[in-house]
């Protein structure tokens, strides 16, 4: 549908129609809004010139060393097939600005966006939609909205991974997950649960600990954890980097892993193998992700509608030194050291 016919049902010149779809100021926030929802009701697809080179734009909110490269590289892996260039950005100071960090890539004019955002929402969605540009979603883990998304099976994971150590024989199992709001923590966490209800083994609260998937987080809950009075002889994290503050929480109190205590992570970052010991960890397919939301996306620029909504990719458990049979007692830990 050309913009002049969404001009006239929204009641505004081209040129307006114009500058919704590229982002610019100088529309006032009622147009902005109804302009788009025409837009995105009519399904308008922006038509690229004939010599314009087709680009991807990868959305991150933090670029955590090898997971994003890993995705970049199944991005470009798929994108190069089809004589299409990639671009990244990093929104993180952006996002207390709202949706501002939508703007610019209104006025790069991508042929489809892939995000892996924490914060984009349902409003991140409808902007770029009505400005023709496809949205894939890359394991969102906040606001259910409408957009396909690619992810892995996070629930499947948890469940191998604490299955590896009810088979080396452990029973009091600790486990630290993510806020409650991440959609892959919880599944990794129902997960978790699943494995031990399918032992017989009743969850402990006090076994369970939240917070956020950094080192920080994982070295002060392990301490939690390894201050209780029955201490568990193993430990699910909710990612990689609470696991290796898991690490500084045993090493603190002289705790041995995995003699005295098994670990295992989740992504398989580069650091897991690199850890002493090696981490046992489940690996995510990051690279494959990244390819599938790149051959999603161009698929959609190319107005073809997705089979399913969402695609879930396998995991892998590896297994390395960080895991063992569980002590024949708890170690002595000094409560000065905690």
């Amino acid at each position: 549908m050309p913009i002049t016919t969404i001009a006239e049902l929204a009641g505004v010149s081209p040129p307006t129609v114009s500058k919704v779809l590229n982002g610019s100021h100088g529309v006032g926030r009622e147009t902005r809004q109804r302009v788009e929802a025409l837009l995105r009701d009519h399904g308008y697809r922006r038509p690229l010139p004939a010599t314009a080179t087709p680009c991807l734009e990868v959305v991150f909110d933090q670029m955590l060393g090898s997971i994003a490269v890993e995705i970049l590289r199944g991005v470009a892996d798929v994108a190069g097939e089809r004589d299409c260039t990639v671009g990244f950005t990093d929104v993180r100071r952006q996002l207390s600005a709202d949706a501002l960090w939508v703007e610019p890539l209104l006025r790069r004019r991508p042929t489809a966006v892939i995000i892996v955002c924490s914060m984009a929402n349902a409003r991140h969605s409808d902007r770029l939609s009505a400005s023709g540009i496809p949205l894939v979603a890359i394991d969102p883990i906040g606001e259910l909205f409408a957009t396909p998304a690619v992810g892995s099976n996070n629930w499947s994971g948890a469940l191998s991974a604490t299955r590896h150590l009810l088979d080396l024989g452990h029973r009091r199992i600790g486990v630290l997950t993510g806020p409650v709001r991440d959609l892959s923590a919880r599944a990794r966490l129902d997960g978790f649960r699943a494995a031990l209800d399918h032992a017989g083994i009743p969850v402990d609260d006090s076994l369970e600990q939240r917070g956020l998937f950094t080192f920080e987080d994982g070295r002060e809950l392990g301490l939690r954890l390894l201050a209780l009075r029955r201490r568990p002889t193993a430990i699910v994290c909710g990612d990689d980097l609470q696991a290796l503050g898991v690490y500084e929480a045993a090493r603190r109190v002289g705790v041995r892993i995995p003699d005295d205590l098994s670990v295992v992570g989740f992504d398989d970052v580069d650091q897991a193998a690199w850890a002493a010991p090696p981490l046992t960890t489940v690996r995510q397919q990051f690279a494959q992700m990244g390819a599938t939301a790149a051959g999603l996306a161009l698929s959609l620029a190319a107005g073809q509608e997705p089979t399913q909504d969402r695609y879930e990719l396998d995991t892998t458990l590896v297994v390395r030194g960080s895991t063992g049979r569980p002590p024949a007692g708890p170690p002595a830990v000094d409560p000065t050291l905690i």
